[in-house]
């Protein structure tokens, strides 16, 4: 394992542990988009679940399904393009998928909220950063429009946005990219929400102002006790910030296991070329001395209109064998609590067993 993610996970910088019952339960999910080539499976049979006070990350490389699933459960799809066919998302005793539209409102952004991958798209250009997060909180919170900005103004200087008082006049494109992030998670947690869902909060930011954001993050959750899904394809960040680790490809889950056991013996092998392409200060050099290129796993993802028969996986795999390229594997617990779908992994953990 690369030596700085070890610091990482050394570091103590991951959250406390979280409770043992479950705030959001995902199960079965599959949400279909209609093409020009039929319908395609953008998200296929995923389930997972989200602790009290935890971190999950949910990793993969662009077009893996990661934020169509945190759309579905917010049943943010677009009704013309597609929709939630299977599953159920469950929380606080209820079925997301079956609430009438009022209800799904008043819980999206009140008790589950989202940051978006890209804050200026995210954001209204021809709305202040304060008109936007004061709706948001009149929206939810039983406030007037006066409590509701003075609100506004302490959420944005809890997320440390200098001068608060002045910024909340600021449109979205007199803010650096920085600040505009640091506004939508303000937003995003205005109502105190029990579930936040991060889709990629860091894209575009440079080194320093990402460390930042994500120390803001955890900052937070310490502070309000707010579980997180974390989406990302860095598995630097989930080194730094979740307590488990789902990962996805082809719109499947393929591992699922706590953040330590995934770095220290991932299973599946395009979670192996996943940490492999890591760079890391002690693999960037040769014996030789010259540079050494970095991993990277070969080919693409496929069009999810034109899956391979068998394991997603296969084409790119060097451990594919003839049942990977006709049937697809399972998802099976390997070890204690380690789940991956890999026909070439270890076999099956048996409860009770070392």
């Amino acid at each position: 394992m690369d030596t700085i993610v070890q610091q990482n996970l050394a570091s103590g910088g991951i959250a406390a542990t979280a409770s043992e019952d479950p705030i959001l339960q995902v199960k079965n999910l599959t949400t279909v988009f209609q093409t020009r080539s039929g319908a395609v499976p953008a998200v296929n049979d995923v389930s997972f679940h989200l602790h009290r006070g935890e971190t999950l990350g949910l990793v993969g490389e662009s077009g893996c399904g990661k934020s169509v699933t945190s759309l579905s459960i917010l049943r943010l799809i677009p009704a013309r393009a597609g929709k939630v066919e299977e599953g159920s998302v469950l929380y606080g005793g209820r079925d997301l998928m079956q609430l009438d539209d009022e209800e799904m409102r008043r819980i999206r952004g009140g008790e589950i909220a989202m940051v978006f991958q890209e804050p200026m798209t995210a954001l209204n250009p021809v709305l202040t950063i304060g008109q936007q997060i004061i709706e948001t909180i009149l929206l939810h919170e039983n406030m007037n429009r006066e409590q509701a900005r003075e609100r506004a103004i302490e959420m944005l200087k809890v997320v440390h946005i200098p001068e608060a008082e002045r910024q909340i006049d600021n449109y979205p494109h007199q803010l650096s990219g920085g600040m505009r992030q640091r506004a939508m998670i303000a937003m995003a947690l205005s109502c105190n929400p029990k579930v936040l869902i991060a889709d990629e909060p860091t894209t575009a930011l440079d080194v320093t102002i990402q460390a930042q954001i994500l120390e803001l993050m955890q900052e937070l959750q310490a502070k309000f006790g707010t579980s997180i899904i974390m989406i990302t394809h860095d598995l630097g960040v989930i080194a730094e910030t979740a307590h488990r680790v789902a990962v996805m490809y082809a719109g499947r889950k393929v591992e699922e296991a706590q953040v330590e056991d995934l770095f220290e013996d991932a299973i599946h092998p395009y979670t192996q070329g996943l940490l492999q392409a890591i760079p890391g200060m002690d693999s960037e050099v040769e014996p030789s001395g010259q540079r050494r290129r970095l991993y990277a796993i070969e080919g693409t993802v496929p069009a999810l209109a034109d899956l391979p028969p068998g394991c997603a996986f296969a084409p790119r795999c060097p451990l594919a064998t003839e049942i990977c390229r006709e049937k697809v594997p399972p998802l099976v617990e390997k070890k204690p609590r380690h789940w991956a779908a890999c026909w070439n992994s270890p076999r099956p953990y048996a409860a009770g067993q070392a």
